[in-house]
């Protein structure tokens, strides 16, 4: 293990004053990995009063004390310690109603949720490894210290953090831990929304999360009972080669790991359930679903109280990822004012994933095709800096107002307009023109 400079010298320091002290957890798991540990967390047989005397030189972060957990502030982040602990009862399925501090290091490492995150290592003493955390890092499985169910049932976030860890490290989930997660997964409803949010979103963000999702998604219905009716809905489609779920599953595979694109493609077609139709000829139709997903996916991510910039955003993308394409450059203009530079782009991204989760038809290449060309244009428009924005015309609304035109909702009705001609190739962006145009514009109104 590449051991940081400022993790030995905490461990020196706590144990130059009599406590026996390990580096514990993901930084371990990921070390072992051959990953970078995000952040380094020590565990230590010391009490939180203890610890802060030791480091009483430095500024520390105390919110954590009383259950054990005192941070240290060095130059390069926050460093964790906590003493060694067992937990008490779980009265919510989340939080322990009391912890007692202990002064062996397995019983600390007992009460962690699964055995590659309980192990802990020392640059002298090497690993400590007592649930065999290092064989199932080898054998890419997620498995439960310990009873698997009495894990999970004390804290059932457990259960997505374990999605979470399957999706992140391309593991399996082992079968008895698989089990459990089954058995326990309503109690995911008591966990906070905010939390339940934050662990969805990194398990979308993994580099396994496709097949998470299409292996393990049933133990999300609790939380996500909207993906129920896509379960094993055939589309009835020569373009289509999975049912609804599993289509979106794929599409959250072939996405960037932008989690606004992530979570769209993930729910892109949420809303088939409710607009599915066969025609004469047995093939599927979902007229609507565009406008019925966006209304589902809104739902759904204000009820995982997820940022409202987030859910504005996840929701116009599932709004328009099947909206007709323009094919020429004026309409092209009017998709780039209506989303944004960074709002098409993400656009883009979500209906190839979508596109590459379909069944390898004639049809499917074409919209392919004609989705590369609506992208070479949107580029080559920023490229030239086409007008497309109102900060993009050559006039303002101060250069109205000085032309003779009286102040109110007319500058901006005039604006608007200038900028709908500048875009049809009607006017040119060129301020003379602009305002003389203004000018007419006024009299009419």
């Amino acid at each position: 293990m590449d051991w940081p400079q400022e993790v030995r010298t905490l461990l020196k320091s706590l144990e130059d004053h009599g406590y026996e002290a390990w580096a514990v957890g993901g930084c371990v798991r990921d070390s072992l990995l051959g990953r970078t540990p995000a952040d380094w967390d020590l565990c230590t047989c010391a009490h939180p009063d203890q610890i802060r005397q030791i480091f009483s030189g430095h500024r520390l972060v105390l919110k954590g004390a009383v259950h054990g957990t005192v941070g240290v502030i060095l130059p390069k982040g926050i460093y964790e310690i906590t003493t060694y602990r067992t937990d008490g009862i779980y009265c919510d399925s989340r939080h322990p109603e009391t912890v007692r501090f202990v002064t062996h290091l397995d019983e600390d490492l007992a009460r962690r949720d699964f055995t590659v995150n309980a192990m802990a290592c020392h640059p002298e003493r090497g690993l400590a490894d007592p649930f065999g955390g290092r064989a199932d890092l080898n054998a890419k499985q997620i498995r439960c210290v310990g009873d698997a169910s009495a894990r999970l049932c004390e804290d059932s976030l457990r259960i997505l953090r374990g999605l979470r860890f399957a999706s992140q490290l391309d593991f399996s989930i082992e079968a008895k831990t698989l089990c459990a997660m089954t058995e326990c997964r309503d109690q995911m409803k008591q966990v906070s929304a905010e939390r339940l949010f934050s662990e969805l979103t990194r398990l979308l963000c993994g580099c396994a999360a496709g097949r998470v999702l299409s292996q393990y998604g049933e133990i999300l219905l609790p939380i996500l009972p909207e993906l129920g009716p896509c379960m094993g809905l055939d589309q009835h489609s020569v373009h289509h080669n999975r049912d609804v779920y599993g289509h979106m599953a794929a599409a959250v595979d072939a996405a960037p790991m932008d989690p606004d694109v992530r979570w769209a493609a993930f729910l892109h077609d949420v809303g088939k359930p409710d607009c599915f139709s066969l025609d004469e000829d047995g093939a599927g139709h979902f007229y609507g679903h565009n406008e019925r997903g966006s209304q589902l996916v809104c739902n759904i991510l204000t009820r995982l109280r997820a940022p409202k910039n987030r859910v504005a955003r996840v929701t116009q993308l599932v709004r328009m990822h099947d909206a007709p394409l323009p094919d020429t450059v004026p309409g092209v203009r009017r998709w780039l004012r209506r989303m944004g530079e960074g709002g098409l782009a993400q656009l883009v991204a979500l209906r190839r994933a979508d596109l590459a989760a379909h069944a390898r038809t004639a049809w499917v290449e074409e919209r392919m095709a004609q989705l590369d060309r609506f992208a070479r244009t949107a580029l080559e428009q920023q490229r030239t800096c086409a007008c497309y924005q109102l900060d993009k015309l050559a006039v303002n609304g101060r250069d109205i107002l000085a032309a003779g035109v009286r102040p109110g909702p007319d500058v901006g009705r005039i604006l608007n307009a200038l900028l709908d001609g500048v875009m049809d190739d009607e006017l040119p962006n060129e301020r003379e023109a602009l305002l003389k145009h203004a000018v007419y514009l006024a009299h009419l109104l």
